[in-house]
């Protein structure tokens, strides 16, 4: 079982079950829906999610006609997206679990249509917290 939240903690998931078809998405809908420059997705059985508490909370948005972006209406966390076409299945975003996963991303998509200012696999610098130098400007 995984366990899942919002931002604000507001709306608690579980889901019991795997994820399926890990990607890291480069589309312009994910970036724009992210505020980054990939969003990680993967697929769920809806069988296998619970809404803890917070089912109050969760609103969706109709980005194209049958396919809803679901979210905390609170704090904006995108959590998962339904599609008509795909009933049975849910896209969650892998942000925002709060246990550690088994599976793993398989790919990067829309490679194409990637941020030009996002370089994959960069070999920069990787720090622990913030990088030697930087002001704690946490939000």
């Amino acid at each position: 079982m995984y366990k899942a939240s919002c931002l604000c903690k507001g709306v608690q998931l579980e889901i019991n079950g795997s994820i399926d078809n890990i990607i890291h998405c480069h589309c312009s809908l994910c970036r724009k829906s992210s505020g980054t420059a990939y969003a990680t997705n993967g697929f769920i059985d809806i069988s296998s999610l619970k809404i803890v508490t917070g089912q109050e909370l969760v609103n969706a948005y109709a980005f194209k006609p049958g396919r809803l972006r679901h979210f905390c209406r609170n704090c904006a966390s995108p959590l998962f997206s339904s599609n008509a076409d795909l009933p049975e299945k849910l896209r969650i975003r892998l942000g925002i679990l709060d246990s550690d996963i088994n599976e793993r991303p398989e790919s990067h998509n829309f490679m194409a249509s990637k941020a030009n200012w996002d370089q994959v696999n960069a070999k920069i610098p990787h720090y622990e917290e913030f990088e030697p130098g930087r002001m704690n400007s946490k939000p």
